[in-house]
């Protein structure tokens, strides 16, 4: 698509850009390229250098950039072995006014949590898919050292069934075309198993993880059976585990631990995953699961990315079955919990039965459907999912 929108990121990016480095992770075509563009924009002599390119990649390794260049962006850097140590070397002794940008997906979160060279020298963002808050052009939340009073309004219906049928990533989103979403999803998967995951990481199995991939849609909105899925790719646990997080790394899947801090009998190993594309989910109920995830995955790393709050997600279970969807912490305490009901919402028992035990006031059963009032026995807030979501990121 030829339409360019501005992202949630960009005023953070461009601020952080006068005193450090930053750089932009994220799943494969979500913008990452384009946001580092945008802020070019600001910039009178930005440059622009991918690794994927035999001439970009000489004048990276040769750093024979203009001397009057005030923005550097690098993609896909990540792909060069080296590519800590020349970074490194680029920003050590670089003009003063010279800024820099490098995107990435696996390697550059990879890395961000190893020993790391770099450290103090950079910021670090991971940009999601277009929300519905963004997609309807609200500007970012207004910051704050105390914890945000959620703020309700409508979003436009027809941005949610745009979110809800073609996903958040922005080809497919603004072409609004089932025939680009097929040909996309096909596109992105190739590239993420067979380009993104077979050259960055070392993978003798590749067959058995795309294997993994193509099965993990119909899985989500469940706590993931590690020995089902064993026995579907006839790998051992502990391999399938490995495979598991190097979904994560390349941003194909994300991981909701369950919580299980002051809760006895919690289950503390299961893991919920979701796709970070949730367009790909066929079942209704689990694929507005996924949505729902997902932005509030959004919501708890813009916080973490661009003010160094401590904001989790989790989900709740224990061995009676007691369970709710997600659970938002905020500097490590308890904030809110979200129940998902794609239609009538039912009875709200295992959502009080939670609250009680954390102490938690607000409580939300977010609906596709209308539904919009507070239950008065319960104290649990129904509310749309076109309301609540405009009230994230």
């Amino acid at each position: 698509m030829a339409e360019k929108r501005s992202r949630y990121l960009q005023p953070f990016v461009c601020e952080d850009l006068d005193r450090k480095m930053v750089f932009i992770g994220g799943p494969r075509q979500v913008g990452k390229t384009t946001l580092a563009h945008l802020v070019g924009l600001n910039f009178d002599h930005p440059v622009y250098l991918n690794w994927d390119s035999r001439s970009h990649r000489r004048v990276i390794l040769d750093e024979q950039w203009p001397p009057e260049t005030d923005l550097l962006i690098f993609d896909e850097l990540h792909k060069h072995a080296r590519w800590k140590s020349h970074v490194k070397g680029v920003w050590d002794t670089r003009q003063r006014d010279e800024r820099v940008i490098v995107t990435g997906s696996s390697r550059l979160d990879l890395f961000r949590r190893g020993g790391d060279s770099l450290l103090g020298r950079y910021h670090y963002y991971r940009l999601h898919p277009f929300s519905l808050r963004e997609l309807c052009d609200v500007r970012t939340i207004p910051f704050s050292e105390e914890r945000p009073e959620l703020d309700f309004v409508d979003g436009e219906k027809e941005s949610l069934e745009a979110l809800f049928r073609f996903g958040g990533f922005p080809e497919p989103l603004l072409a609004a075309s089932e025939r680009v979403l097929r040909r996309w999803q096909k596109e992105r998967f190739e590239r993420v198993f067979r380009e993104d995951i077979r050259e960055t990481e070392m993978v003798r199995s590749l067959s058995q993880v795309e294997l993994l991939g193509a099965l993990l849609p119909g899985r989500v909105a469940s706590p993931l059976s590690i020995n089902s899925l064993c026995e579907d790719i006839e790998a051992s646990p502990k391999t399938l585990k490995s495979w598991l997080e190097l979904l994560v790394r390349n941003y194909f899947i994300f991981k909701v631990p369950p919580y299980h801090r002051r809760l006895e009998r919690a289950l503390k190993k299961e893991a919920k995953y979701y796709l970070w594309d949730w367009s790909e989910v066929e079942e209704e109920g689990a694929r507005f699961e996924n949505m729902i995830a997902a932005h509030l995955l959004k919501f708890c790393n813009f916080f973490s990315d661009t003010h160094g709050l401590d904001v989790e997600l989790y989900y709740l279970r224990d061995q009676q079955k007691h369970e709710v969807d997600f659970l938002v912490m905020w500097e490590g305490e308890p904030w809110f919990l979200v129940e998902c009901k794609l239609g009538k919402p039912g009875g709200f028992t295992h959502i009080n039965y939670f609250a009680d035990r954390l102490g938690i006031e607000q409580k939300y059963c977010v609906c596709l459907s209308d539904h919009d009032y507070q239950d008065k026995r319960s104290g649990v807030r129904v509310i749309p999912a076109g309301k609540f979501l405009m009230a994230l990121m």
